[in-house]
């Protein structure tokens, strides 16, 4: 039967097409339970979707199902940066945590609170191993979320070996579609590879009268940068017709400015510019592109997704950041003028502010993008056969398909098993205008679900295999 249709304009409707969605994945997932296709068999190995497997036989010896689990409370752990150069980014851990608090106070998971417990890494990734360590071993945590791509990159093979859930983490590398090597591991946002091959897709649709065109990308060097580097670089290669030359300009993640980097893009003088950096150096890349003069010259000048935060990123720059394009990735921003006044972003920056939190911070609103699925997630896996524990809540998020009422309707949210392990692979094609303060979606949003391969990250060759 066709699913029912729910009325998104009110709340109520949310919630009552978010409850039909659950029940949907445990009903699927009991009935494959109990034929005896999926879940924990008597040989210890879990099973999912579409060949999904982890033998539990290879976890730490004094490894629980139900660690981090009290009858009280659901501990989890996150590492983010509340210091340094992305310190913005620490809002959203702010913000998930409002979330939560909204959910404790109204029943909780499995009539459990769930605690947050968050360590500020300043995006530094020998801190990062250092605090995860501290969480697995000291704190027992049922789950784990890290943000940034280096620092996760440091710790997921960790993770993975202690057999701990760290889904739908904070950074778009495409390491974590690896439902294979990493099952334990899964990103929330749109792969930066797949960002790469839509901003190239945008140049061939909206420059097709001046193709090739010669492309500078501003990179910040690390393993965040470097995925965009070399995602954009395959796609350059692939497309001769569309890309005639692509020159990469690397930035250390702390500069404090960009002059030079930016001076030596200008000298290029390039068709278009992208912006693939994050946080505070990418307010500098707006500022810098339109002193130097370059951004009178360009065609298009982007800036990652990761900097679609108005608040943030764009509102500083003033009318510098007018005109400039963003694959945005389908996200709202809980301070745009367009969604306000949506009843789930009404929600949202009402109980930012009856907390005492100042909702015109929009990555404080992303809290909720993050914070939505993982408590759909857990609120699934309390209602499978044995309840809440790691393995049925990794199930759940290897099933997971929902309406994310903070994404752009059109956009896909969907994980399934080892077939396909991105769960946001659709974006929107946005322009910013700063006078009014809002992104505005040109055209329609571009489905790409079930598009992007899985990705088994190749740390030696910095690519996927």
């Amino acid at each position: 039967a066709d699913a029912p249709t729910f009325d998104r304009t009110t709340l109520d409707g949310i919630w009552e097409e978010a409850a039909y969605n659950r029940q949907q994945m445990v009903d699927k997932i009991t009935a494959k339970v109990d034929a005896g296709d999926w879940g924990v068999g008597s040989d210890n190995v879990l099973r999912g979707p579409e060949g999904f497997e982890i033998d539990l036989n290879d976890c730490p010896e004094d490894w629980s199902d139900t660690g981090g689990i009290s009858s009280s409370e659901i501990k989890i752990g996150h590492t983010t940066a509340q210091s340094g150069n992305l310190a913005a980014y620490g809002n959203i851990a702010v913000g998930w945590n409002n979330y939560l608090q909204w959910i404790n106070n109204n029943g909780g998971i499995d009539g459990k609170d769930v605690t947050l417990l968050v360590k500020d890494d300043g995006y530094v990734a020998a801190q990062t191993i250092e605090f995860i360590d501290e969480l697995i071993e000291a704190e027992n945590v049922f789950a784990l979320l890290t943000l940034g791509s280096p620092n996760s990159l440091a710790v997921y093979d960790k993770i993975n070996e202690e057999c701990v859930p760290h889904p739908f983490i904070m950074t778009g590398h495409p390491a974590w579609g690896d439902p294979e090597l990493h099952p334990w591991t899964t990103g929330l946002q749109m792969s930066y590879s797949t960002e790469a091959i839509l901003w190239g897709t945008w140049i061939k649709q909206n420059l097709a009268d001046m193709l090739p065109v010669t492309v500078a990308g501003l990179v910040m060097d690390n393993d965040f940068g470097l995925a965009y580097e070399l995602g954009f670089e395959a796609y350059a290669e692939g497309n001769p017709d569309v890309v005639s030359e692509y020159l990469p300009v690397r930035h250390d993640p702390a500069a404090p400015t960009l002059t030079n980097e930016v001076t030596t893009i200008a000298a290029f003088d390039p068709d278009v510019f992208i912006s693939m950096t994050a946080g505070n150096p990418c307010l500098l890349a707006i500022q810098e592109v339109e002193s130097s003069g370059l951004l009178d010259r360009l065609e298009a000048a982007f800036t990652p997704s990761v900097c679609k935060g108005i608040a943030a990123y764009m509102a500083p720059a003033g009318m510098a950041a007018d005109g400039w394009w963003i694959v945005g990735g389908g996200l709202k921003d809980t301070t745009d003028p367009k969604h306000v006044d949506e009843p789930f972003i009404k929600f949202v920056n009402k109980n930012l502010s009856d907390a005492g939190l100042d909702p015109s911070i929009s990555l404080l609103g992303t809290g909720y993008v993050y914070g939505y699925p993982h408590t759909e997630a857990l609120m699934v896996a309390a209602e499978l056969p044995g309840g809440l524990s790691r393995s049925n809540y990794i199930l759940a998020v290897r099933n997971i398909d929902i309406y994310s009422p903070m994404h752009l309707d059109g956009i896909k949210t969907v994980l399934n098993g080892a077939a396909d392990g991105f769960y946001i692979e659709g974006s929107d094609f946005s322009l910013f205008d700063a006078e009014a303060q809002t992104w505005n979606q040109i055209g329609d949003v571009v489905d790409a679900n079930g598009l992007s391969p899985n990705c088994r990250w190749d740390k030696d060759q910095g690519g996927c295999r």
